[in-house]
């Protein structure tokens, strides 16, 4: 027995061996699993926001003096186009917040007041549709709702108790939250910071633990993944941009309320594939249903037209095939993702599917297909 069946006879029982311990042991093994990957999760977080800033930060990178060999330049350009990108999505961010915040509250004020008046029409509604009995009527708008609400609102928070732990559930979540977000962004520092070098490094890893001949296949899978979020991270936040300025412009010309606050939401929810657009112009809606039915049907049916020109006429003029996926395999990919993983799911799962789509249209076009061999014609005499 030669060194290299030995080695392959070490390594078959070593995977055997600890294919073993992990059934054998599994509930300990996933309970240790899960705490890793809890306390993996600022980490991981910090790895969500570095990839999106990483887009911004390369971005001005290439507009900052692109040519120079100055060492100043050169020492200067990774920190300045990394404070340039969090200051570009802080300030992003605190635009949404500014357009939708005051609406919203004044929105969730006029829900309030209007209770009462909107239970009274209803009522009304159904003793002329003779649903309900007139008696029953009378003693449901008898009642004084505005005050039943007030009561309602007393008695969930007049436990003492109850307040507490709410409270200190609240402080001690908030306190979690904001150190997970704090580590978070200082990970995603630390790698925007390092990530020419961490490059570097992953590459030698490769070409250290895998053969040669395959080192060009995963060098190509991970380029195709890279892309592929690449392309579906810039052109879903184009649409969406595009989407919410023209809705706003268009609710502006048209006088309807709620028009900052409601493109916000229809350019915050169109981010997600397929159904948020949807999702937003449901919320539209319902919002401004609340001031005038007349105009949330005119709301709504503006929008359908809005999405089907910027569908059909914008998009694909300013984004194009960002990611290259057929419709079908985009709804396909959205559908299973958001059934397994929610939100999440829907947004990781379409670049995802339009890189396994890539991957595997390229290999189909690179198989040769299988030469049908002639029939051998008989020798005849």
């Amino acid at each position: 027995m030669n060194q290299t069946e030995t080695k392959t006879i070490v390594k078959i029982t070593a995977a055997a061996f600890f294919l073993y311990l992990g059934i054998h042991y599994w509930p300990a093994a996933s309970g240790f699993l899960g705490k890793l990957f809890s306390a993996a999760i600022p980490l991981l977080i910090g790895c969500v926001i570095a990839y999106p800033l990483n887009i911004l930060m390369s971005f001005y990178e290439r507009h900052f003096f692109p040519r120079s060999r100055k060492k100043i330049i050169l020492k200067a350009r990774t920190p300045l186009c990394m404070l340039l990108a969090f200051v570009t999505l802080a300030a992003i961010l605190a635009l949404i917040l500014a357009l939708i915040v005051p609406q919203l509250v004044s929105c969730v004020k006029l829900l309030i007041a209007e209770v009462p008046g909107a239970i009274e029409t209803l009522l009304l509604k159904l003793k002329e549709l003779n649903i309900l009995s007139s008696e029953l009527v009378d003693k449901l708008s008898a009642i004084d709702w505005q005050s039943r609400i007030r009561e309602i609102a007393e008695a969930i928070f007049s436990g003492l108790g109850g307040l507490v732990n709410l409270v200190v559930t609240t402080v001690t979540s908030l306190i979690s939250g904001i150190a997970t977000a704090f580590v978070a962004v200082i990970f995603s520092i630390y790698l925007l910071c390092g990530k020419h070098r961490l490059g570097a490094q992953v590459k030698r890893l490769i070409l250290r633990y895998i053969p040669e001949a395959k080192c060009k296949k995963v060098n190509h899978v991970l380029s195709v993944v890279n892309d592929s979020f690449h392309r579906f991270i810039v052109g879903q936040c184009t649409e969406a941009v595009i989407l919410g300025v023209l809705c706003t412009a268009g609710m502006l010309l048209f006088r309807l309320p709620y028009a900052p606050m409601i493109g916000a939401v229809i350019a915050f929810t169109a981010l997600i594939p397929i159904v948020g657009a949807f999702l937003g112009g449901a919320i539209g809606t319902f919002l401004i249903l609340m001031e005038s039915p007349m105009q949330a049907v005119f709301f709504l049916i503006y929008l359908i037209v809005l999405q089907q020109l910027e569908g059909n006429l914008i998009y694909p003029r300013v984004v194009g095939s960002s990611i290259g996926l057929p419709a079908i395999w985009v709804l396909a990919a959205v559908t299973i993702g958001g059934g397994v993983f929610g939100i999440f799911g829907m947004l990781l799962s379409v670049p995802l599917a339009a890189a396994f789509y890539r991957l595997l249209k390229e290999d189909v076009e690179q198989t040769p297909p299988t030469a049908v061999s002639p029939k051998k014609k008989k020798n005849t005499v």
